[in-house]
């Protein structure tokens, strides 16, 4: 009996050390995921941010005072005299160049043949943390002088490093001195050696020493560099009719007319009778160098031939810039004929086809998704607004960045950020070979509109060789920040988590450090930018449909990229493309997860309302229930109370929550994103390629026709969870300028209601909603331009 009583024992130990374990491996488990949603999480940081403002700095345009200083040494190498022929080589003139030594660390100027006055006009910037020498010399060599020998050594000069004076700007330049080479030598060398900072004039264009192994083009590659978007117009090509066709078939055909601009094509419908009353239109760029080319094609069966074509240069186009009719043009159609030797013969047709075309310049080109927008001004510069602000953006270093790819055996990145915001795109140099890069570098904005969004993105730099023109730059993560969500006047220092999804899941790689602030030029005119309307009124006046937002942004993108990769150094289509979040619509299981998450959030307040109700109805507290029935009572015989009591609650709650204000600019959010609990099936459809991959014609087809329609329920979603965020942040002072504003109207309308009769209050509104149409405007109430204003989480979105 006392056997089974023991293996029993042994049995219920065993049992309660496998649940102790697991209770245990279940614990760690969540301090682990615990641990890695924390470590996605918004940081502030306090950097040593010094310099003070530096007037007249045209390269940088701001102080240097959001970014910590960085000390170098600079050498600018300016030229040489009278250099004598080096040893060995006494009867030619040398093939000089300068070399650079200090410590261990050895660098060469550019080499000039047969020269002995060379200008080299180049400065080298060192990192004070690096100097490992107080002694710098400067030796100047002769190149050519036979194959396996060294090279012929013409003099040198050498500089302590402690007696180097050291400018502060606005200092004047520091200006070059002719210096008598040593060893006995005649030859002279103009240079300047000085210590400075990041603020110096000549840092832009220096060689800094993380970047002397890069060869050729590459160079180039890792400089800083400030680049303009062009200004884009949209073309607006009314097709009308067309008249006198000749037809290639002697059957009854239906035509067409096909508009191309560059490599975008757009159709009009097919028909019958030439007679089209069609809008086509296309995104162009200053200077218009392109031309609109108009065929018109009849389709006959499976097969369309060309009837005519016609061409027309776009610097000839007319601009408007509202929606005044612009004057229609009957153009001549030609037909275009390849001959025996293969030469393009013209022949003029009587045929003729009726358009109208012209420059809309009353839109704003939507190249970036509307809740990102950076920019909301019309394309047209006289319906420019004036500025309300500056924004200044230091970019300090990033931490922790995970390799991109292998060097010598190890992991290595070279990483760069480019930064957006309006025109103005921005990139600073390329850091090689560092998981934790320095940049300390500081731009600046003018502020049309607080309702917009800079977007910053770092890059692993994968073209420095001149061999690597096929590669593409790797993202390594994305920051966004909306200008209305931070107060003014104030610097934001913080750590953003640098994030990616990928089709193996959600990762992080790594943290950058950020300097924000947004300086208000009048306070008056940022509060009254949130009563005028979003967009250009064109955009109400003359909408555009979604299907034409959806193909000219597309355009609109790929122009970009065109005319910013012909820029030197590049900024290539990859990175414009992610900038501009191109083909972030797609259909994914993911983000509807997420939109749907949103709007259940968002209703959750109208399912709380009920249930307190219910509670009240049910006497669940009875102290409330007869304080609720006080409250009955007292609205019955007082109705006008009603409206007074519930824009004093708004008022009461938005101060109460004054307290609780996020005082953090908004962050990607993993778990906002669903980015940490999609599985790998999810993240396979999210990645995969439009039109599918997949094999099987049926389930493609159904596959596409089903992302197709998730698409748009997606974006239905996502709207309508917008729309009900912004009614939340009336009151959260997320954008603080815009509650203030909403808690003032309410304290005013408070008094209103107190001090008129509740129905004269009925009657004017009534009368001013039922009012006539002719008494109307197109352009929304300025209680709807505040509305749309109004920030939503969607900053926080992947």
């Amino acid at each position: 009996m006392a056997r089974p009583n023991q293996n029993q024992n042994q049995n219920q130990n065993q049992n309660h050390n496998q649940n102790q374990n697991q209770s245990q491996n279940q614990n760690q488990n969540r301090n682990q995921i615990s641990h890695q949603i924390d470590d996605f999480n918004l940081r502030e940081t306090r950097p040593s941010l010094g310099g003070g403002r530096v007037p007249g700095n045209e390269r940088f345009g701001t102080a240097f005072d959001l970014v910590e200083q960085m000390h170098y040494l600079y050498i600018r190498m300016v030229k040489a005299r009278s250099l004598p022929p080096g040893r060995g080589n006494h009867n030619s003139l040398p093939d000089s160049y300068v070399e650079i030594k200090l410590g261990n660390f050895v660098a060469c100027a550019k080499h000039f043949e047969k020269n002995s006055d060379p200008e080299w006009n180049q400065v080298f910037a060192f990192p004070k943390d690096r100097i490992q020498s107080l002694t710098l010399e400067l030796t100047v060599k002769d190149k050519d002088i036979g194959e396996g020998e060294e090279d012929g050594l013409i003099g040198g000069v050498s500089f302590d490093i402690v007696e180097l004076p050291v400018r502060v700007p606005p200092d004047s330049p520091l200006a070059a001195q002719w210096y008598r080479l040593e060893n006995g030598s005649e030859g002279e060398l103009m240079v300047a050696v000085w210590m400075g900072t990041q603020a110096d004039e000549s840092f832009p264009d220096s060689v800094h020493l993380d970047s002397l192994s890069v060869n050729g083009d590459g160079i180039a590659n890792i400089r800083s560099k400030v680049y303009l978007s062009p200004r884009l117009w949209y073309v607006r090509v009314h097709v009308i009719e067309a008249q006198e066709l000749h037809s290639n078939s002697n059957r009854q055909t239906e035509v067409f007319v096909k508009g191309v601009v560059m490599n975008m094509v757009s159709k009009t419908r097919v028909l019958a009778k030439p007679m089209w009353n069609e809008d086509l239109m296309f995104v162009v760029a200053e200077p218009f160098d392109e031309q609109l080319v108009l065929t018109v094609e009849e389709k006959v069966g499976n097969r369309e031939d060309v009837v005519g074509k016609c061409s027309i240069p776009l610097h000839t186009v007319e601009k408007r810039l509202d929606t005044r009719a612009v004057s229609s043009k009957w153009y001549n159609l030609e037909k275009h004929t390849r001959g025996e030797n293969g030469e393009v013969n013209v022949v003029q047709l009587n045929s003729k086809i009726h358009i109208r075309v012209c420059l809309d310049g009353g839109y704003h080109v939507l190249d970036e998704l509307t809740q990102y927008s950076s920019d909301l001004r019309a394309t047209h510069r006289l319906l420019g607004t004036p500025s309300i602000g500056v924004l200044e953006l230091g970019i300090l270093n990033a931490n922790g960045l995970t390799s991109m790819k292998t060097r010598n055996g190890r992991g290595a990145v070279d990483a760069y950020c480019v930064a957006k915001y309006g025109q103005k795109w921005i990139r600073t140099r390329t850091v090689i070979d560092s998981l934790n890069p320095k940049w300390n570098e500081q731009y600046t904005w003018e502020v049309f509109d607080p309702c917009t969004v800079i977007t910053i993105v770092v890059f692993d730099n994968n073209h420095l060789q001149d061999n690597d023109s096929k590669a593409k730059d790797s993202q390594i993560g994305k920051v966004r920040i909306r200008l209305s969500t931070l107060e003014t006047d104030r610097i934001y220092t913080h750590s953003y988590p640098l994030i990616v999804l990928r089709p193996s899941g959600v990762k992080k790689t790594g943290d950058i450090q950020l300097a924000v602030r947004f300086t208000c030029v009048s306070l008056l005119n940022l509060m009254h930018m949130y009563t005028q309307p979003l967009l250009p009124n064109m955009h109400y006046i003359h909408p555009l449909s979604p299907f034409q937002q959806d193909s000219l942004r597309y355009q609109a993108t790929q122009v970009m990229a065109v005319r910013l990769n012909r820029a030197e150094p590049p900024l290539r289509k990859e990175v414009v493309e992610y900038m501009l979040d191109v083909g972030s619509s797609n259909w994914s299981v993911r983000k509807s997860k997420a939109n749907y998450c949103r709007l259940v959030d968002v209703l959750s307040c109208v399912v709380l309302v009920f249930k307190w109700l219910d509670d009240i109805r049910m006497w669940t507290s009875p102290v409330l229930s007869v304080l609720v029935h006080a409250l009955f009572f007292i609205f019955v015989y007082n109705p006008q109370m009603i409206f007074i009591f519930v824009l004093v609650y708004v008022i009461v709650t938005g101060v109460w929550k004054y307290r609780s204000r996020s005082r953090h600019p908004p962050h990607m959010d993993i778990k906002l994103s669903y980015g940490d609990r999609s599985n790998g099936d999810e993240l396979d459809e999210e990645f995969d390629s439009f039109p599918s991959s997949k094999n099987g014609e049926v389930l493609k087809m159904r596959y596409d026709r089903l992302r197709s329609v998730g698409s748009r329920m997606q974006t239905m979603l996502g709207d309508l969870a917008t729309q009900g965020e912004r009614v939340q942040n009336l009151i959260t002072w997320r954008d603080p300028r815009a509650t203030a504003m909403f808690l003032g109207v309410c304290f005013v309308l408070a008094v209103v209601l107190y001090v008129v009769p509740v129905k004269w209050v009925v009657l004017v509104v009534g009368s001013f909603v039922m009012r006539h149409p002719s008494l109307r405007t197109r352009v929304p109430s300025m209680p709807m331009n505040f509305f749309r204003r109004l920030p939503a989480r969607t900053d926080g979105l992947l």
